[in-house]
């Protein structure tokens, strides 16, 4: 509704007058009635709680996972969470059926959903991994992966946490990153590419085990 006209509207019931007859009076209710509608019909602000919900059969209630290969969404950096739906929705960023999934959601629900999600705690149920190649991992991720995932992964640079993420996502991902299939920063692929001329597929699944392991700060 334009603002000037609702700065107008006390002037104009001021110089109503009781001569001016059924007609004005009719204009007035309709545009009474109107003005009342407009403020019902207005959209309601997006709700982080509720847009979660649409989430939940696949990454868990509030973003934790329970399930083999989706990711925890609970902790994950706003701006990682809005560029992410943002590759989906443009084609840059391959998968299954979230490409159609952020098409449906508006920019200022995106954004919603990504403060909901970056202020649930991290949070994840045990995760099946292998101890032995965890012990591996450690090691990896000291020497390649701490600058930038701290705290044994649990702290992010412009991303998401690692730790206590299902093991089988985490081997996929990182898969994917070596094999070109998702893009990412120069300075993770320099990282990545020591890892995989050194240690190969092993390296990638023994850091999938080892980050599948961290659950929360105790």
């Amino acid at each position: 509704m334009d603002g000037a006209l609702f700065c107008d509207f006390p002037r104009k019931i001021s110089s109503l007058s009781l001569f001016d007859g059924p007609a004005m009076l009719s204009r007035l209710i309709t545009f009474l009635i109107l003005t009342v509608a407009a403020g019902l019909l207005a959209p309601a602000r997006a709700d982080g709680t509720l847009l979660a919900y649409g989430c939940a059969g696949c990454h868990g209630t509030n973003g934790i996972s329970q399930g083999p290969a989706t990711p925890n969404l609970a902790g994950m950096e706003s701006q990682y969470f809005i560029e992410t739906m943002s590759a989906f929705r443009n084609g840059r960023r391959a998968s299954t059926i979230m490409d159609r999934i952020a098409k449906g959601y508006s920019e200022e629900e995106v954004k919603v959903m990504a403060a909901f999600f970056a202020a649930q705690p991290l949070q994840s149920p045990p995760r099946t991994h292998d101890a032995a190649g965890a012990k591996i991992g450690a090691e990896l991720h000291r020497r390649f992966c701490d600058k930038c995932h701290g705290n044994n992964g649990r702290d992010a640079e412009d991303s998401a946490p690692l730790a206590g993420q299902p093991r089988l996502y985490l081997e996929w991902s990182l898969q994917d990153f070596v094999n070109g299939a998702r893009p990412i920063p120069r300075k993770m692929q320099r990282e990545l590419e020591k890892i995989y001329v050194r240690h190969g597929d092993e390296g990638l699944a023994a850091l999938a085990d080892f980050y599948a392991g961290q659950g929360p700060q105790p």
